[in-house]
Formats: structure tokens, C-alpha cells, sequence
């Protein structure tokens, strides 16, 4: 058995991707069901999955069934033939075995009370300035925050070779990210025939130089490192010195290159998809006062400068930052899974070369897991618990996002601070639409608000 096949010209078919994600996604859903076969320009044939069943079944397949790294080429320009987003197998177990710790236990607690005094700088420096579009000033704190637990610099180090590193580095990383913020924009992943370097004039070639320019702060960074006493290095807490003091079992450690790419996975990956989802979320919880009210009444109970632990298990909050991850999540679709020989899931035969690609946002809006899926209602998450094949904005298996605690734990601290200290009101409350940027999806740049003091 075959999945239905939308008959749209697959040139067709990609525009639509590129230029409305979400309408494409829904219209097919309703068109051809729950197992989708995509026609993409310069892609084998994919399958958009919003089965949950088989959801559940890819994602706990052996995992040499598929070829995973192959599906997410596109991102190759921008993080690296190294990141472990790239890898398969043994390699990709291997690096991730190795950055894993950074996200977990002690290590991120420890990033606790650098998010909230972040989030109360970015917003203190910005208070009676009028009026400001939420997403730059989201994207302000998590780069600040990423950057600070991946390297362990920041505006306020005494060090003015590495100051001068960090503001480069804010610069050049606003200015990639900004460079495939649109539809338009992003087409040069979508479309390899269009990555030419004929000078730094054009798109494709700015592109490379800003990228150039990247590597050369961080291989210096990183320099830096290998040329410190080892008595400093000790005492370091920073995710890139953690990674260079690792050794996998044979007693090797991470190459430069392969730093690199890894830095840079953590460095797009670890603020751009989270600033998105926090714009949401402030405009959720604006726009409907009930959920704000709420949720303040929640936040007062713990008094305050509360412990960011007892912050993270707020069940409301928590609730809060689930729905804003559900009705519109960051992540389209989980990283494709590339069928490495001819296989059946539930019926249905798949040829070697196959995209599977788990549809979170279909998913997400089924009627039947959740009612009323366009309503933004957190108390669905206090009614019920959803399979991780029903709610899975951070993908799953084997794949699942190796940051997706840090994501939590930083969205969770940074809008219980915010709406403890600062008095936000959205400037428009007509509804925002949801526009792609990059490879995500975000809320349009009409979301603004104004800050003052509660």
C-alpha cells in the first residue's frame, strides 16, 4: 500500500512549503489524511507522518534502519559537516554522549540565576522605550544566554580580546540568522542551484563571508582555551570547556573542527527556536488576560526570588509553555528519517531513499488528541498525559533535541521573571499570524508591546 499522494506540481508544492508552511500542512492533512506523500523539488519522495501510531513506530525503529544525518543536509551550510545533527551511528552517538551532560543535572541548574538576571537586564534597558516588537528582545536574551553557557563570555568580562569576541559574535550570528529569516530569504537552503559565491555583494556569498568570519572568533576562542593554564581550565563551568575536557572511551577527544560545528549547532539551535517559542508564549498569555491572571496568581505563591527549581515544576506554568509548544511549535516537522532499504510500517511500503518525516504541527492539531486544537487552552495539559508519539515538539527517539531541558527550563525562568518584575501590554491584540523564518516558524513581526514596572 501506498500513502496518497498530493498531485500539485512538486514545484508547486515546495513554494507552498517554503511560503506558507502551515496551510500547506493542514490543507494536505485534510485533503489526502494522516500519512502523506510530499512532492518536493530536489527531494526523494516524503512522507509527512501525522499518525501517531506510526509516529511511534519510526521513532522506536532500530535505528540502522535509516539514515537520519542525510535528511538534515540542508542545515550542512549553516552548522557544519561535523554537528552532531549531521552524524549517524556510532558517531553521532558518540558526540552526543558527550554534549548530553552539559544540558543536564547540576550543569544546568547552575544556569539558573544567569537566566534571570539576563532577562531583567535585556528588559531593564529597554523599560519606557516605547514601543518594541517582543521577538528581537526575546532573541536578545537568548543569545546572551547562549552564548555566556556555551563560552563563558559576556558584556561585563575584563578580558577586551574576549569582549570584543562575544559583541563580533552577537553581531555575525543576528546578521546569518537574519540573512534566511524569510520565505525568500531561507529559498537558498531549499535550492543548492542557488548557492553561488559570486561575491559578498550577493546573498549566497555574504552568507559565507559572515559564516567565515564566525569560524575565525571561534577557532580563536577555542585557541584561547588550549593555551590556558590548565588551573584556569579547571575552574571553568562553560559548555565549550566542558567538551574540550571530554575523552570518549578510546581516550579521544573532539577535534576543532568538530568543535566547531558542535558550537555552532548549540549556538543557532540554543537560542533562535527558543526566542520564537517565548514570543509566543508572552503573546498567549497577553492575549488571553484569564491565562495571565492565572498564571500570576501561581508565580505569587512562591514569593519573592524564587528557587529556579521550584520555578521549572510550577504544574500552570508548565501547562503554559506546553500549550505555546503544541498550537504553534518552533519545529515543523522532526529531522526527516532516510529509508536505507525497502521496508512496511503498518501497511504501507516505503523504497530505499524514502523521507519519513514526523509531522509534529499536524499532530499537534488533530480534534481527536485535542479539541478545539486552534483554542490556546493549557488546562489540556492538566486534564490528561499525551504519549510522546501525540506531544513531541522537541522530535523524538533517538533524535529527540538533546537541549530540550535547557529549552524548558530557560523559557520556564525567563517568563515567570519577566511577568513578576515588568508590566507588559501588547500594543495590537488582533491575532498573530504565524510566519516561517528559516527553517521554524515564528510569529510575525507585528507582535509588539511596551514595557514599564509593576
Amino acid at each position: 500500500m501506498k500513502p496518497n499522494r498530493s498531485s500539485t506540481p512538486a514545484l508547486f508544492q515546495m513554494f507552498n512549503w517554503i511560503a506558507d508552511p502551515l496551510s500547506y500542512l493542514s490543507n494536505n492533512a485534510k485533503l489526502h489524511g494522516d500519512i502523506i506523500e510530499a512532492q518536493f523539488i530536489n527531494f526523494p519522495p516524503f512522507i509527512l507522518i501525522g499518525n501517531p501510531q506510526m509516529v511511534q513506530e519510526v521513532f522506536n525503529a532500530d535505528i540502522k534502519l535509516f539514515d537520519i544525518g542525510k535528511g538534515n543536509k540542508i542545515m550542512q551550510p549553516l552548522l557544519g559537516e561535523y554537528s552532531v545533527i549531521m552524524q549517524e551511528g556510532e558517531q553521532h552517538q558518540k558526540q552526543r554522549k558527550l554534549m548530553v551532560p552539559a544540558f543536564h543535572g547540576d550543569r544546568m541548574r547552575g544556569y539558573g540565576k544567569l537566566i534571570c538576571d539576563i532577562a531583567i537586564s535585556v528588559f531593564s534597558e529597554n523599560l519606557n522605550a516605547g514601543v518594541l516588537p517582543v521577538r528581537p528582545l526575546m532573541q536578545e536574551i537568548t543569545l546572551r544566554v547562549i552564548l555566556e553557557a556555551v563560552f563563558g563570555i559576556s558584556d561585563q568580562i575584563e578580558d577586551s580580546e574576549k569582549r570584543t569576541r562575544y559583541h563580533e559574535l552577537k553581531r555575525l550570528l543576528t546578521l546569518v540568522l537574519e540573512g534566511l529569516s524569510s520565505p525568500l530569504k531561507v529559498s537558498f537552503l531549499f535550492f543548492p542551484f542557488l548557492q553561488k559565491d559570486i561575491g559578498t555583494w550577493s546573498p549566497w556569498g555574504q552568507f559565507l563571508e559572515r559564516s567565515r568570519q564566525i569560524d575565525k572568533l571561534i577557532f580563536a576562542e577555542i585557541q584561547s582555551r588550549r593555551d590556558e593554564p590548565e588551573q584556569v581550565s579547571q575552574n571553568r563551568t562553560d559548555i565549550l570547556s566542558m567538551l574540550m575536557a571530554t575523552k570518549d572511551e578510546a581516550g579521544e577527544s573532539l577535534s576543532n573542527v568538530e568543535l566547531r560545528d558542535d558550537l555552532m549547532t548549540l549556538l543557532v539551535a540554543g537560542h533562535e527556536t527558543t526566542a520564537s517559542a517565548l514570543s509566543w508564549a508572552f503573546y498567549w498569555v497577553h492575549h488571553q488576560p484569564e491565562v495571565l491572571d492565572k498564571l500570576g496568581k501561581e508565580l505569587a505563591e512562591l514569593g519573592e526570588n524564587p528557587d529556579p527549581n521550584a520555578v521549572f515544576q510550577l504544574p500552570y506554568l508548565t501547562a503554559v509553555c506546553n500549550e505555546t509548544l503544541r498550537i504553534y511549535p518552533v519545529g515543523m516537522l522532526t529531522f526527516p528519517r532516510v529509508v536505507r532499504s525497502p521496508m512496511q510500517i503498518m501497511g504501507y511500503d516505503f523504497e530505499a531513499g524514502t523521507f519519513l518525516a514526523p509531522c509534529i504541527y499536524i499532530i499537534h492539531n488533530r480534534e481527536d488528541i485535542y479539541p478545539e486544537p486552534h483554542k490556546f487552552r493549557p488546562e489540556r495539559f492538566l486534564e490528561r498525559q499525551f504519549s510522546p508519539y501525540e506531544f513531541f515538539p522537541f522530535g523524538g527517539g533517538s533524535r529527540r533535541c538533546l537541549g530540550n531541558i535547557f529549552a524548558q527550563f530557560e523559557m520556564k525562568l525567563v517568563l515567570a521573571t519577566i511577568l513578576t518584575k515588568f508590566k507588559l501590554t501588547l500594543v495590537n491584540n488582533s491575532p498573530i499570524k504565524p510566519v516561517r523564518r528559516g527553517l521554524t516558524i515564528a510569529p510575525s513581526d507585528h507582535l509588539s508591546i511596551k514595557i514599564s514596572l509593576i
